[in-house]
């Protein structure tokens, strides 16, 4: 009885191996999978101009240093220059390095030069004092529209909406309701 356990135990051990033994390679074989190599986007190339550049404005600027309004400009022949420049005045504020303001007339120029591809910005005082002290700020007034635009743009969806789910049918005279069928025990 003993050979006999001992035969059964040995083949249930070379069966195990067996089952194990041909599996192994197969796992030691696999290779590893590929790195994934991921090509950069290419970016436009900017284009940048040839020549220099400048553009030049007069702004008045409030108590706070912020600039209320450009009273007059010289643009360039670039107007991709002229809009980046006349946003970038209209969102100033000149102040004094303790914090400070002075109301009044400022030159803003602008100057673009293609060897190093930078934009000088100079300022200088005009004339001080004007009737524009305790006006808003161009920036602010900016703001303020946009936020009246968007709240006009979200009434007017809404009342669309609105305009849209009056005009729906009903959910029954869809559906065109009818008694739904009794459970019945007969199959």
């Amino acid at each position: 009885m003993k050979d006999k356990m001992t035969t059964v135990c040995k083949r249930a051990a070379l069966l195990a191996l067996a089952l194990v033994l041909p599996t192994a390679p197969v796992f030691g074989a696999t290779p590893s999978p590929a790195p994934v190599v991921h090509k950069p986007i290419a970016l436009p190339t900017p284009h940048f101009p040839k020549k220099k550049l400048h553009t030049e404005f007069i702004v008045e600027v409030n108590s706070k240093g912020q600039v209320v309004r450009v009273k007059s400009g010289k643009s360039c022949d670039n107007p991709t220059f002229n809009a980046q420049t006349y946003g970038n005045v209209l969102q100033m504020w000149i102040r004094h390095p303790d914090g400070s303001a002075d109301v009044g007339l400022y030159r803003v120029t602008y100057d673009y030069d293609p060897k190093t591809l930078d934009v000088h910005r100079s300022i200088s005082i005009v004339s001080r004092g004007g009737d524009w002290g305790d006006k808003e700020g161009a920036a602010n007034s900016m703001i303020d529209i946009a936020k009246k635009e968007a709240d006009q743009q979200r009434k007017a969806q809404e009342e669309q909406a609105a305009k849209e789910r009056a005009n729906l049918p009903s959910l029954n005279s869809i559906i065109k309701t009818s008694p739904s069928p009794s459970p019945s025990s007969h199959p």
